[in-house]
């Protein structure tokens, strides 16, 4: 026995000095049983067999370097500007009867200092006048860094378990704990509530704003068009014809159809719309110029656990809500709806700070802003299961089982004070509602593929135009001058959109037409068919298309053209703008002008196998405004990329619960066409046109690497590190002057290099900052410990002890390991980094930012696209 053990000692143990030691012990050996002797307390904390599982070692042995090193790992820079982070919180609350106290530090961070922690343990001997508190300090998230997951689940844990420990210590420790358990319950129904009344407030300012370009309800001009002529004795609301709606040549007392009146109306047309188009550029740029654009691709890299102050504030809900009722009026080729998942997500986060176990810990508002998405797809289409979904599939990165039932909630009152407030003027409470007599029939599949294969390709050309376009503002002086562009893009808008009457109006009216289902009281030209209705109840008849709808065809191909041109320009402007909208259109119009084709191709040949028994009766057979809404949700998946929570969008928006299948097939061959030529939709490429650092949990790593292939620093390159105990603070705070890396692995020594753990650099200057306000004797000679007792003798000025800022478990990988298996770590774990090992000792470091680079790399793209970290 004595043998082999010598023998496994020599293996385990290549120091000299403790291999010599240990033999000397095996030595003593008689009869199976070790002879025992006294241990100092060198000889108990150096043996790493006999050390304390709660042990960092002090006075740690000399030992070689790692394989493959030569020598010593010496310090250096690690490139990694935005990582490692400041919410560092110590592992374990305070024991003993010591002295305990909180500061309140600038920024909503906070230091506890701690002089209750033993200074000594086990049979070492301890100094009694060292008593320089162990200070805990949780510093706040700087911007454009990503947050720990770990560590705020980790905190959350701590602080409901404390909770739940106390609750039944007193009444008041009961209400607290109560109140923590509803109280995200009550947080998603605040947000709802508010969600609803905003959205509620802009779909009705909206309109009357958008009718306000062409004219005024003189007796109460708050009206919009439609208020104005119900409110007059006319049974029968006809837009054209409305004696208490003036428009502005009437107001001129022009009523004549002249081409002078229609100069006059095209004047105000355009004024109206640069009045709110710039008005609205103006606010953007001096209170909240993140109150642009969609907001989703945002959103999505924010609920990955990245950090944008300030884009979810105050200021950005303000101007948002009154932004996007402006942009919407002015007639530009945007919507409102992405714009309003942006203002409920403000509205989240800004209720979110009324409860501090969510305003305060960054995991856990993610969890209240996943819900304020679900609320702002449920107002803005009135579709709150479509809402839920929209969350789940579309944005949300950590979507647990209890947020997917408070999202539900939410939306639910979301949609109830929607209903309650009756935005859209109808008892159905959702925005195009559809009532079709005829079912689809078998063979119209076709059509119906057709234009999924449509939807993709226009949703991928529309993506690479705008990439495009926006690269090139960004890159060129364009950029320089937004409200230049606002107001170019908003002229060029109005002079091409006011001759066609299918651009002219507003695009929210131009869907419902689309959609809407031709009867005796339509009008417009897309009915004119030659038949003649007898009975208003009685089934339409299939009929010949008349001059009017060859007409409207032509009008609509114009209107396709437009929309789509226009809409590459202006979405990525400095103005609130939506995709939604948009994109349902163009798809309307496509789909509409397909199903008129159906129809008359049913309508002249009866006769064909394919249409015989349905279309043989005389009856029509096919709904053209069914091919607008499968279109419609076709360009919107080619541009997206949706497809569960698309489908469950359009029949509620619609109401057409009985054309799931036609919705689904054009769906699925939109996603499949537009996956063929690039599998980003819109707010993936923005997000990677803007460098966010978004792991994008769907994608599969499929490359053979290491992580030693990925790691910083290289081979040959060294790595900043701290020392558990032989740094002094004047040290420290060089490193921290000659660096600007936001977090230092802790090891024992550099000549060892066996790892200890990971500090923040925010949480580390916030406790030296502290410290120095707050301990008395600390100086620049002052030893910096990060172990939990203080060795004796101690001699010099008092240490600086940081132990419990230490984060003693952080991610912790080997050199081996594939770099398949490390992204999937970053992706379901919401890491920020992980330190990189080899026999324990370590090597370097891989953050988020190196990951991304690397897949970038893989995929022979250009690294240095990811800006952030």
């Amino acid at each position: 026995m004595k043998r082999y053990a010598s023998d496994l000692i020599v293996k385990v143990f290549p120091d000299e000095e403790e291999r010599q030691s240990l033999i000397q012990n095996i030595d003593s050996l008689e009869d199976g049983v070790m002879e025992t002797k006294p241990l100092t307390a060198h000889d108990s904390l150096n043996n790493p067999l006999m050390r304390p599982t709660s042990y960092q070692a002090l006075h740690p042995p000399s030992q070689d370097s790692p394989p493959g090193d030569q020598g010593n790992i010496p310090v250096h820079d690690i490139r990694q500007r935005a990582n490692a982070g400041n919410s560092m919180a110590a592992d374990s609350g305070s024991t003993g009867s010591g002295h305990r106290s909180d500061i309140n530090m600038e920024g909503g961070s906070s230091c506890v200092a701690d002089s209750s922690l033993p200074i000594g343990n086990n049979d070492m001997t301890i100094n009694d006048d060292i008593s320089s508190p162990d200070l805990m300090c949780f510093g706040q998230y700087e911007d454009f860094h990503t947050i720990d997951w770990q560590r705020d689940v980790a905190r959350d844990r701590m602080r409901h378990r404390l909770l739940e420990k106390n609750r039944g210590r007193s009444l008041l420790d009961w209400l607290k704990s109560s109140h923590d358990a509803g109280s995200g319950w009550l947080c998603v129904f605040l947000i709802g509530l508010f969600a609803g009344a905003v959205a509620g407030t802009i779909d009705i300012s909206a309109r009357w704003m958008t009718d306000l370009k062409f004219g005024i309800c003189p007796e109460a001009f708050w009206f919009n068009r439609e208020q104005c002529c119900w409110s007059s004795n006319e049974t029968f609301y006809d837009h054209d014809n409305c004696s208490n709606w003036y428009t502005w040549p009437e107001l001129l007392g022009l009523y004549d159809d002249t081409a002078g009146t229609y100069i006059i109306s095209y004047f105000f047309y355009i004024a109206w719309s640069l009045l709110f188009a710039s008005l609205i550029a103006a606010l953007v740029m001096m209170f909240a110029p993140y109150a642009c654009g969609s907001g989703i691709a945002e959103i999505k890299t924010i609920l990955s656990g990245f950090i944008i102050r300030g884009y979810l504030g105050k200021w950005t809900l303000l101007i948002k809500s009154v932004g996007v009722i402006m942009a919407v009026s002015s007639g530009l080729s945007l919507g409102k709806e992405g714009p309003l998942v942006h203002v409920s997500c403000c509205i989240g986060n800004v209720l979110s700070y009324l409860f501090p176990k969510y305003g305060r810990n960054e995991a856990k508002k993610r969890e209240i802003l996943s819900a304020s998405a679900a609320v702002g797809v449920s107002v803005a289409f009135g579709a709150p299961i479509g809402g839920v979904l929209f969350s789940l599939e579309e944005v949300s990165y950590y979507f647990p089982l209890k947020t997917l039932w408070r999202s539900f909630f939410a939306a639910l009152v979301a949609a109830f004070v929607v209903r309650s407030i009756n935005p859209f003027g109808n008892e159905h409470s959702v925005l195009f509602y559809v009532e079709y007599s005829k079912p689809w029939i078998f063979i119209e599949l076709i059509p119906f593929i057709l234009l999924g294969v449509i939807g993709g390709l226009i949703g991928t050309a529309f993506i690479r135009a705008n990439i495009w376009w926006c690269r090139f503002r960004k890159s060129s002086r364009l950029g320089q001058y937004p409200r230049l562009e606002v107001a170019v893009v908003t002229l060029i808008t109005a002079l091409l959109a006011y001759p066609n009457p299918y651009t002219r109006i507003d695009t929210s009216s131009l869907i419902y037409m689309l959609f809407s289902q031709c009867s005796a009281a339509n009008n417009d030209a897309l009915c004119d068919y030659q038949r003649n209705f007898t009975n208003v109840n009685s089934a339409i008849e299939t009929a010949a298309a008349g001059p009017g709808v060859l007409r409207a065809i032509w009008l609509l191909a114009l209107a396709l053209i437009f929309k789509m041109t226009m809409t590459v320009f202006t979405f990525g402007i400095k103005v609130p703008c939506g995709l939604f909208i948009p994109s349902l259109a163009m798809g309307a119009i496509v789909g509409r002008i397909v199903g008129i084709a159906m129809e008359q191709l049913a309508y002249h040949h009866p006769d064909w196998p394919v249409f015989a028994g349905e279309c043989s009766t005389g009856d029509n057979c096919i709904t053209p405004g069914l091919y607008a809404m499968v279109g419609a949700a076709a360009v919107l998946g080619g541009v997206t990329r949706m497809t569960v929570s698309l489908v469950v969008i359009m029949f509620e928006l619609t109401g057409g619960v009985r054309y799931i299948v036609p919705l689904m097939a054009a769906v699925m061959a939109s996603k499949w066409v537009g996956d063929a030529f690039g599998r980003m939709g819109i707010y993936d490429a923005h997000i990677t046109l803007n460098g966010y650092p978004f792991l994008d949990p769907r994608e599969e790593f499929t490359h053979t690497t290491l992580a030693q292939d990925v790691m910083q620093p290289r081979k040959n390159g060294s790595l900043y590190v701290l020392t558990q105990d032989s740094l002094t603070l004047a040290d420290v705070e060089q490193l921290l002057t000659e660096t600007n890396h936001n977090g230092f692995p802790v090891v024992v020594s550099h000549q060892s290099q066996y790892l200890v753990g990971l500090v923040a650099r925010r949480d580390l200057v916030m406790a030296i900052s502290q410290a120095k306000r707050t301990v008395e004797g600390i100086s620049r000679e002052s030893i910096v410990l990060f172990t939990p007792s203080v060795p004796s003798p101690w001699l010099g000025p008092p240490p600086l002890r940081l132990h419990r800022i230490l984060d003693l478990a952080p991610p912790t990988i080997t050199d081996q390991t594939p770099m398949e298996t490390v992204v999937d770590m970053f992706r379901k774990l919401g890491l920020r980094q992980t330190l990189v090992t080899h026999n324990g000792r370590l090597l370097g470091i891989i953050t988020r930012k190196d990951v991304l680079r690397h897949i970038k790399i893989m995929s022979n793209e250009d690294p240095d696209s990811v800006l952030f970290n």
